[in-house]
């Protein structure tokens, strides 16, 4: 709405504006979401990247047994409504992970706090066809060429920066100058931000990451990080693992992305290449866990094996605390200790987590991985 005047009169045009449409952060998704809400003709409305304050708000307004994603989630939305959003948008999950029913319980704290925002849902499993419906939802068009474009755009954003992550925790871990390789990549995501033809982005933004100078020399050990996926992916609630991990050498490879998940859950089967995590997991973690016991279980069980096959020199688990599934893998964890040399350090989070005692052990598990992998090459 406008306010136009006209001599003695004033006259009220409606303008027709953009829909504000806003989602919660998961490390670096919110720039393949605003990217992908670009291409479908709506704005995207990128809340403040989560922080204290996010935390806080969550907090106060979720159960107290509720796990820490959530609690950030909803604190995201309610920083984001208070700036003016239009639309919030929640994705769930079907099976027994409490993530199934995270929309609707964040719909109705929202309306309970008085909060009258717009709420989307996009059903994860439901493949294409759920992101095409989610799409036409947020847009009310009904042109396919614009929807598809716009949902393949997202998923090649998605496959894009779990790359430039990857070579970061590569860079991380043998830089000569400390945190040159963290200041490249925060370049590289503005290059990226930037939009434009995806070739050209992808190149140029590599070219800003590589320009980090490192040791090829430097002894790094390998540690691969899994757990529930969006303490994995998310480096507030994860305490900034793979920066901390990398400052003491450690190349951390992340075995559960965004884009892994989306082979499994959104990719056609006749787009895959290689085995996926989800099929890669009903293979390895037999014996130790039968079925899917829902959350990110199953693959975390699998991914000890995995670590273990390719000589891995340690496994961090990292979970939020009240989260069942995670808690069952961790009980797992013990009797395939017997059957596997690796070291194992879970990690559980929670608002309560404190950064000192966190980093104290991190650093003790650094120093076991180290003697361990000394000895074996001396023996």
């Amino acid at each position: 709405m406008r306010f136009v005047r006209c001599g003695n009169r004033i006259y009220v045009m409606q303008v027709k504006t953009k829909k504000k449409v806003t989602f919660p952060h998961m490390g670096t998704i919110s720039i393949a979401w605003a990217a992908g809400l670009e291409k479908f003709g709506v704005e995207p409305f990128v809340p403040p990247y989560t922080s204290k304050k996010t935390l806080s708000l969550g907090t106060k307004h979720s159960p107290e047994a509720i796990c820490l994603p959530y609690k950030l989630i909803l604190g995201n939305f309610i920083e984001a409504i208070e700036k003016g959003t239009d639309y919030t948008a929640m994705i769930s999950s079907p099976g027994i992970c409490r993530l199934g029913e995270y929309g609707s319980c964040i719909h109705n704290a929202l309306k309970d706090m008085g909060y009258d925002a717009n709420y989307i849902e996009l059903q994860l499993y439901d493949g294409i066809a759920g992101m095409y419906r989610f799409a036409k939802e947020i847009t009310g068009s009904k042109n396919p060429f614009m929807l598809i474009n716009g949902v393949v755009h997202t998923l090649r954003m998605i496959f894009l920066l779990d790359d430039l992550e990857a070579r970061l925790a590569y860079l991380r871990a043998r830089e000569i100058k400390t945190g040159e390789a963290q200041k490249n990549f925060d370049k590289a995501l503005e290059r990226v931000k930037a939009g434009g033809n995806l070739k050209k982005m992808k190149r140029e933004a590599f070219e800003i990451l590589n320009k980090t100078k490192i040791d090829p020399e430097r002894e790094v050990l390998h540690v691969d990080l899994t757990g529930e996926i969006y303490l994995v992916c998310d480096s507030f609630s994860n305490q900034n693992i793979m920066a901390e991990l990398g400052k003491m050498g450690v190349e951390v490879r992340r075995s559960l992305t965004v884009s892994g998940f989306l082979k499994d859950a959104i990719i056609p089967k006749i787009f895959r290449k290689g085995e996926t995590h989800l099929q890669r997991a009903f293979r390895l973690a037999k014996p130790y866990l039968m079925r899917d016991i829902g959350g990110d279980a199953l693959e975390c069980v699998s991914d000890v094996a995995y670590a273990h096959q390719r000589g891995v020199d340690g496994l961090i688990h990292v979970s939020p605390f009240t989260c069942m599934p995670e808690i069952m893998s961790q009980n797992i964890f013990p009797a395939m200790r017997e059957d596997m040399d690796i070291p194992i350090l879970p990690l559980i989070m929670d608002e309560q987590t404190g950064k000192a005692g966190y980093l104290t052990r991190l650093e003790a598990f650094v120093d076991l991985m180290r003697r361990k992998k000394r000895i074996s090459a001396a023996a």
